[in-house]
């Protein structure tokens, strides 16, 4: 399978912005923890990061026809990007929305996704583990 993973906003400065919300691995940390995992094996992941939302829709467009399915962790975009959210239900590719932070349990903006309901599923304050876990859940390993 071909799983994309899309990185939103800010994400680039993982291991540098607020460790104590994100953790102190970089998002490169987590890409190269994950590519070791055993599950990975026989699987081509593609790893992208942006802070324009713009670049994220072409990305989704262009994974219509040739990704199995996406984990996307949007940043802050969750709680207004509506254009994503057009753009996930559109290409109709299984998508799993993950945070880093338990969002539920944050300020109350961050409580609000408006990609959560055209997505398979939702993980969030499990750290890079929620990446794993949205892999296994597309890959059929769960």
């Amino acid at each position: 399978m071909k799983i994309l993973i899309i990185n939103g906003p800010n994400l680039n400065l993982l291991g540098k912005r607020e460790p104590e919300i994100y953790g102190n691995e970089t998002l490169s940390d987590i890409e190269f923890w994950l590519s070791k995992k055993t599950e990975a094996a026989n699987h081509e992941i593609i790893w992208f990061q942006s802070n324009h939302e713009g670049k994220i829709i072409d990305k989704i467009h262009d994974a219509m026809n040739s990704i199995d399915g996406i984990i996307i962790n949007p940043g802050a975009f969750t709680h207004y990007a509506y254009a994503i959210r057009d753009a996930i239900a559109a290409v109709n590719i299984p998508t799993i929305e993950v945070h880093l932070s338990d969002i539920e349990n944050r300020e109350d903006f961050r409580k609000i996704s408006v990609l959560k309901d055209v997505c398979s599923g939702q993980i969030s304050g499990e750290g890079k583990i929620g990446y794993f876990e949205g892999f296994k859940i597309l890959t059929n390993q769960e």
